[in-house]
């Protein structure tokens, strides 16, 4: 899952908002501080509203994640968008193309469901624009084994940039995909990658609920990966 297919069932809760797109946002701005769920749990009932909802958010990301990895949907798609890329750019390309079917099944994931929410990447942006990025970063920095100074810097720019817009189309989408392999330190796509793009959008508009089963995809308290038993509450102040 992106950033929006994480939030999407939030965008009336900021800091939840943020922490649900923290460990995305901690893979750009320093890709070595990781966000555990057995040290992010126990800061909740010490922190203040806003830096719970944040460790709230968080846990919701490191849940999704969970169930979102193991559909029989996310097995599919990748493997089929994978295919399309490697009929599209080749065998001897160095970019391996399962990992591009999951990278652009993600992106293309949020892309389709910006197309079925309007309103939602304007409620996203608005969200994220009311955190505090330095209150962000304090609150990472107590519950990472490594800290970082490059969180607070990122977020503005996140804003400002509106990136998520691009994927409305598959060029704009094949743009961000070649930002992405640059950061990672693969190989950039030339145009041939926009037909794969293309065909790849229509996979996961047709198995989206396979991707997001409706039992799943749903804005309930998430489960502790740490303690499965407890249940970790997803509203404010409590």
């Amino acid at each position: 899952m992106n950033y929006l297919a994480h939030a999407l069932r939030f965008l009336d809760r900021p800091y939840y908002v943020a922490g649900a797109c923290l460990p995305d946002l901690l893979s750009v701005a320093d890709r070595g501080v990781r966000l555990r769920s057995r040290r992010v749990e126990p800061m909740i009932p010490l922190a203040g509203v806003d830096e719970a909802e944040l460790y709230r958010g968080v846990l919701q990301h490191l849940h999704d994640d969970d169930w979102f990895h193991a559909t029989r949907g996310f097995a599919e798609v990748t493997g089929d968008i994978a295919v399309l890329f490697r009929k599209a750019i080749g065998t001897e390309h160095p970019t391996p193309c399962s990992f591009l079917g999951h990278i652009v099944m993600e992106m293309l994931l949020d892309s389709v469901l910006i197309e079925r929410h309007p309103d939602a990447l304007d409620r996203f942006y608005a969200a994220m624009e009311e955190v505090d990025p330095q209150r962000i970063q304090a609150a990472v920095n107590q519950c990472a084994r490594q800290p970082t100074e490059r969180l607070a810097p990122l977020l503005p720019q996140f804003n400002a940039e509106r990136f998520l817009f691009d994927y409305a189309s598959a060029e704009g989408l094949a743009y961000r995909l070649n930002q992405v392999l640059r950061r990672v330190r693969l190989t950039p796509l030339d145009e041939t990658a926009i037909g794969a793009i293309t065909s790849a959008r229509d996979v996961v508009e047709a198995k989206i609920d396979q991707l997001l089963p409706p039992s799943l995809f749903v804005p309930e308290p998430v489960t502790s990966r740490v303690a499965s038993a407890s249940l970790i509450s997803a509203r404010p102040g409590t």
